[in-house]
């Protein structure tokens, strides 16, 4: 195969023992070799690619494409056992900013309040890391706001293909909002752009007789076949990432009364089991989370009663993101204080420690249960203080509740360094176990919090883990870091019951699996227990719409059972 490929690819192909070894894992628990690892050089090599391994298909059932791009995914989308595609090394192209005259959109989620403007564009291709474009975004005022907490290492790639979001996806959405449009590589090496087209003109392809023109006919039948139980099975959360998006295909224009149609918004999120995409068109808006015109409200609750009603207060500030995080991960801070010592020197410890004096003094009174982040920002510093100041009055009513405004950013870092520290602490101080991402997603509507939260400890509690829990409080969005056992056995047992116990507890309160690390081979298993088996066989009816030989990404998505999961499982 090594050597048919590189015949026709103008890119590299690799099968040596390091290079297999680096793509035999992402940042989730599992391990799959690939047999070959393959770097296109433009559109036109994969397009070469996906067609010899369309010919090659029925004679050998085993051949597919992962596409693959940073590999910093969670939930072992971007691993295989046949061949990698890596983008990052030539797929990498960062076009330059454009300016264009402002227009709204409103973010697709569920429950979208306030339009977002939209003030620039950028193309680039799915090997670009986040950092690249962030510096050029920024040298214009200007930013992706769907970034995540990995932005320093992950790349566009990876976000387009899980749908990725962030601290600011309260306010600005995810990656869905800021696609324009995609161009895409599809099972029989033809290239598509998916953007939003009027009805009238998606009927039109659907009459061509190529696979995109099949892609937009038997999507079109089934949108128009399903219309009610695809509303009847919207997740009812902010933020969705489980199953395919077939929510936000179609809109009506209110200007108009048009019927739209975006199958782009079906790409994002697909973790490339629909086809490959090779460049994006992103859209950019004006950043004002800078240190003149935002500040930053630390909230220590004493507990989880009042959390429903605190993030409902502060929802009223219009604050650009509500993070938060447990008592655990101060705690781990606290408990692994060398750590910190080690990282920054002894000199930076020591700043960051008396830089927590008045934090010190509040807890006196009782260690936090929660810590909230709420940053808000807008054209006027004062104004934003202002903001924040009726906020602060607003959370003295509450009872365990003591508040701090943070004007400067340096002040505010150190929230935000304990809640990256802590998966890292977790890593380096617990022997024999390790970080394990399964249930590290979950997403319920914020009112259920106070119910929720207590209840989703309890399971982790009772089977005995060490873990952490942080996220996105606004959107009811938890990132929970267990730690398992190294001993694969036990860990296969342990993720599976947890697991099932926690997505139980999840979708009794109408929430989501993922909200926006996507299914991998740690969720697919699940999609059946979240959205039933009718909509799960319309996801199959999807795949095989636009991959009808299974050659992009199997397993993902469509195709695998709960059983299956140990066979990936790093040993």
């Amino acid at each position: 195969m090594k050597e048919d490929i590189k015949q026709f690819l103008a890119g590299d192909v690799d099968d040596g023992e390091s290079t297999l070894d680096s793509h035999s894992r992402d940042a989730s628990l599992f391990l799959l070799r690939p047999e070959l690892v393959v770097y296109p050089k433009d559109a036109a090599d994969v397009s070469a690619l996906v067609r010899y391994v369309a010919a090659h298909k029925r004679s050998d059932p085993h051949i597919s494409i992962t596409p693959r791009s940073a590999g910093t995914c969670m939930a072992g989308g971007s691993l295989t056992n046949s061949i990698s595609l890596d983008g990052m090394r030539y797929l990498n192209t960062l076009g330059s900013v454009r300016k264009v005259a402002p227009y709204s959109i409103l973010p697709h989620f569920y429950g979208a309040r306030i339009p977002v403007v939209v003030t620039a564009e950028l193309e680039v291709g799915p090997g670009v890391y986040y950092r690249d474009l962030e510096s050029v975004a920024t040298a214009g005022g200007l930013v992706l706001p769907c970034y995540t907490a990995s932005k320093s290492i992950n790349a566009i790639g990876g976000m387009i293909g899980n749908n990725s979001g962030g601290e600011l996806s309260l306010k600005y959405g995810k990656t869905q909002d800021y696609v324009k449009e995609v161009d895409v590589v599809l099972a029989d090496g033809s290239i598509e752009t998916f953007s939003e087209i009027p009805r009238r003109e998606a009927e039109h392809r659907a009459l061509a007789d190529t696979h995109a023109g099949r892609i937009y006919k038997g999507m079109l039948g089934l949108l128009d076949a399903n219309r009610t139980l695809i509303a009847t099975k919207r997740p009812k959360v902010s933020k969705n990432s489980a199953g395919y998006n077939l929510w936000d295909i179609t809109r009506i224009d209110e200007k108009t009364g048009t019927e739209m149609i975006d199958l782009s918004q079906l790409i994002v999120g697909s973790q490339g089991t629909l086809g490959i995409t090779t460049r994006a068109t992103l859209r950019l808006v004006d950043d004002i989370c800078t240190e003149d015109h935002s500040a930053l409200l630390v909230a220590f609750l004493s507990d989880t009663t009042n959390l429903g009603a605190i993030v409902n207060d502060a929802l009223e500030a219009n604050p650009e993101s509500v993070e938060a995080y447990d008592d655990k991960t101060m705690l781990l801070a606290v408990r692994f204080w060398r750590g910190f010592i080690k990282k920054r020197g002894f000199i930076g410890a020591l700043k960051l420690a008396l830089s927590f004096m008045p934090e010190f003094r509040m807890m006196l009174f009782g260690f936090p249960k929660i810590v909230l982040l709420i940053e808000c920002a807008g054209p006027h510093k004062s104004e934003v203080l202002a903001r924040l100041g009726l906020l602060e009055k607003k959370l003295a009513a509450y009872e365990g509740v003591q508040t701090r405004i943070i004007e400067h950013h340096a002040d505010g870092e150190k929230y935000w360094d304990i809640r990256r520290d802590s998966f890292a602490l977790l890593r380096e101080h617990y022997q024999g176990k390790r970080t394990a991402p399964f249930i590290d997603d979950v997403i319920v509507p914020p009112a259920v919090l106070p119910e929720f939260l207590p209840k989703l400890r309890a399971i982790l509690d009772q089977h005995k883990l060490v873990y952490s829990i942080a996220g996105h409080a606004a959107n009811g969005n938890f990132h929970v870091i267990p730690l398992i056992d190294a001993d694969a056995r036990l860990a296969e047992q342990m993720i599976l019951t947890v697991s099932k116990e926690v997505y139980a507890l999840v979708l009794s309160y109408g929430g989501s699996t993922t909200a926006e690390h996507n299914d991998g081979i740690i969720r697919t298993p699940f999609l059946e227990d979240m959205f039933g088996t009718e909509m799960t066989c319309l996801f199959a009816e999807v795949k095989k719409i636009f991959d009808p030989e299974n050659i992009f990404n199997p397993g993902k998505k469509v195709g695998l059972q709960k059983g299956d999961i140990a066979k990936y499982l790093i040993h």
